[in-house]
């Protein structure tokens, strides 16, 4: 067992672990027990009963979170002609063709977080492939990334778009926020991102499908929600 600090120990102290508590509580004590000297990001973990082995029980999905992750995300959109001026007009960080992708291959160039992609570049852009995806940052369709409307992609993902995923572990991990949002914008962050997961069951999915959900800052304590309630809901 790894040895804890003087502060995570402190707010462990503040959280009943055999409990399972109501969002509200969970994310007030995520917001008492976030001691860090910076704004500590606020992540939502829920472990699923699907089994990601088998295709019809993948869960995926992405969401606009109402109030933002309070992370602020560098665009890159990898299109032809006039859609280049469609992205940089929608706020885009960098926007080209071919050129940015060579920039990538040969420069070893990451200055951004997210790569949008025309349907047309994408054989140009599977050139990179290896090198995108361990670093999670190949465009796919089913996260609207591989989009020809580039200008609403683009918007959506400065706004807070976020993705969520279940690894083969049956665990989605996803931001919610910033501590400083304070409880509200954070529960309705996590409203949008819970109802998005729970709509996104599978229907082969068998017993109970929201196995764990909990909460914790960055350097915080897990803190343990009743997600059977949110099931009811």
């Amino acid at each position: 067992m790894p040895k804890r600090g003087k502060k995570y120990n402190e707010s462990a102290k503040l959280i009943d672990r055999t409990n399972l508590y109501d969002v509200n509580e969970a994310l007030d004590l995520v917001t008492k027990t976030a001691k860090a000297n910076f704004d500590e990001t606020v992540e939502l973990a829920v472990r699923l009963g699907v089994d990601p082995r088998h295709a019809d029980q993948q869960v995926r999905g992405t969401v606009v979170l109402p109030n933002g992750t309070g992370k602020e995300v560098r665009v890159l959109v990898l299109a032809k002609g006039e859609k280049i001026k469609e992205a940089e007009a929608a706020g885009a960080d960098y926007a080209g063709g071919e050129e940015l992708v060579d920039k990538i291959q040969q420069e070893n160039w990451f200055e951004f977080d997210v790569i949008i992609a025309t349907p047309d570049m994408m054989g140009v852009v599977g050139k990179i492939g290896r090198v995108l995806g361990p670093k999670g940052l190949m465009p796919n369709p089913k996260s609207g990334t591989v989009t020809f409307d580039v200008a609403q992609a683009v918007e959506e993902t400065k706004a807070g778009k976020v993705e969520y995923r279940v690894d083969k572990a049956a665990i989605i991990n996803v931001p919610i926020g910033k501590v400083s949002f304070g409880v509200e914008k954070l529960q309705e962050n996590f409203k949008a991102i819970a109802e998005a997961i729970i709509k996104a069951k599978p229907a082969s999915a068998k017993g109970r499908y929201l196995r764990s959900v909990t909460v914790s800052s960055t350097m915080g304590p897990g803190i343990k929600i009743n997600g059977q309630k949110l099931m009811e809901k």
